[in-house]
């Protein structure tokens, strides 16, 4: 069958909302790799979105899935409990940085971990309002998108959003927004809309994701750990897209010595299984009322199983030293382009969470078509790419952590074709 046909086919049957990047069909996957159903090999520089850290059907994590598929695959852990949620629970509260006494509830989705954040904060507090950041992505509920920083697709045609959600601009040098700004702004809100003693939660993300993959300023992150103890409010990480050896340590947050006393996960934390989870602050988690937090699938045993594995195999493979290595393997190359396409404007990056802005050659002006005729060409030639940011003139690279060698030295070989042939007069 055709790409058209399975394209037709998929118009006919799934609502238009559900958008796709690629018109690739997969069959199969292995580590980095994926083939359609045509036979057609790609490179994998999507991940599922930062989903596969430790790649398509890693031995362990497939393992470990089966032999809890020969088990029990649901009891729903509200009814009858199982020792692996109690067990995962226990690694990620030693795990997430914070040097305080730590409890940990698991949920499904990574827009359930941030709706039970803010719950949580709220509950801890007695207060209601929220502090978000521009370019911002939190989730497609309804909470999550008032929380995030971006209208085009999340927010439009939905009507009303969530109350008492406030916003101030995330500090962007390549933009001109410093972290002295942000910091003006933040004040300047305080004073003029809400008190900080009715603020429940900061809620940031270390490295924007859909954002443009711009890191937090260490400045920053203190800043913020200051002004939420000195007014009580709660700090949230979201380390949903960061989270799990993807930036060179198993949190972003590691980074900057700096603890949130909430913090949001999901995405890497099941090689592939849908899996999310709030770890912080025992006195926070245990501020809500007794059945306030949970769900049916929430902490489904087979993921729960799979999370175990993928934290062993981030530790005895290394995968944070290895996301360093090729990440900075990665900037070096794309630096040495820079002087021969004009285009690019930043390369920035931690670990192997890494970005490429691009703008017009002959101005400072986003150029969201350059960027598309990119991912396009690319993908022509077998690399899968995504993009980014507000303006979407940004390449975010997210491999498998276990990406082979040679498989990244290919994926290099082809974007440097790609780019080169596409910034040609």
């Amino acid at each position: 069958m055709t790409e058209s046909m399975l394209a037709k086919r998929r118009s006919a049957a799934i609502a238009k909302g559900v958008g796709v990047t690629t018109q690739v069909y997969a069959e199969r996957a292995e580590n980095a790799e994926i083939w359609d159903v045509h036979g057609q090999r790609y490179v994998d520089f999507a991940a599922g979105i930062a989903v596969v850290n430790t790649g398509h059907r890693h031995p362990r994590v497939i393992a470990a899935a089966r032999e809890q598929l020969e088990q029990f695959t649901h009891t729903c852990h509200q009814v009858v409990p199982y020792e692996n949620y109690v067990a995962l629970a226990e690694r990620l509260n030693r795990l997430v940085p914070g040097n305080f006494t730590k409890k940990t509830v698991f949920v499904t989705t990574g827009a359930e971990a941030v709706e039970n954040a803010v719950k949580i904060a709220r509950a801890a507090t007695g207060r209601s309002g929220v502090v978000a950041f521009s370019g911002a992505f939190h989730g497609r509920t309804f909470l999550g998108m008032s929380l995030t920083g971006k209208v085009a697709p999340y927010k439009m045609g939905f009507g009303p959003l969530v109350s008492d959600i406030y916003r101030v601009p995330f500090p962007v040098g390549l933009h001109g927004i410093s972290v002295e700004q942000t910091l003006n702004a933040l004040d300047n809100l305080f004073k003029a809309d809400i008190d900080p003693s009715r603020v429940a939660a900061i809620i940031i993300e270390p490295v924007q994701g859909e954002g443009g993959f711009y890191p937090a300023p260490t400045e920053l992150l203190k800043a913020l750990r200051e002004i939420a103890d000195c007014h009580g409010i709660v700090l949230i990480a979201d380390e949903i897209q960061t989270g799990f050896a993807r930036t060179g340590k198993l949190f972003a947050m590691e980074h900057h010595e700096v603890a949130a006393d909430l913090t949001t996960m999901a995405k890497g934390l099941a090689g592939g299984l849908p899996l999310a989870a709030v770890t912080g602050r025992a006195e926070l988690m245990d501020a809500v009322v007794l059945g306030g937090l949970g769900g049916t699938y929430g902490g489904n045993p087979v993921a729960i199983a799979a999370a175990h594995a993928v934290l062993d195999v981030i530790e005895e493979e290394q995968l944070n030293e290895r996301a360093t290595q090729l990440g900075d393997q990665l900037k070096q190359r794309l630096h040495e382009l820079r002087p021969r396409v004009p285009q690019i404007a930043d390369v920035r990056g931690l670990g192997l969470m890494i970005a490429v802005e691009f703008n017009r050659a002959d101005s400072q002006e986003p150029d969201a078509c350059f960027t598309n005729a990119v991912r396009q060409k690319a993908l022509e030639r077998g690399l899968i790419l995504l993009m980014c940011g507000v303006h979407g003139n940004v390449i975010r690279f997210l491999p498998p952590l276990t990406i082979q060698n040679n498989v990244f030295d290919e994926a290099l070989d082809i974007l440097e074709s790609v780019l080169l042939d596409l910034a040609e007069p």
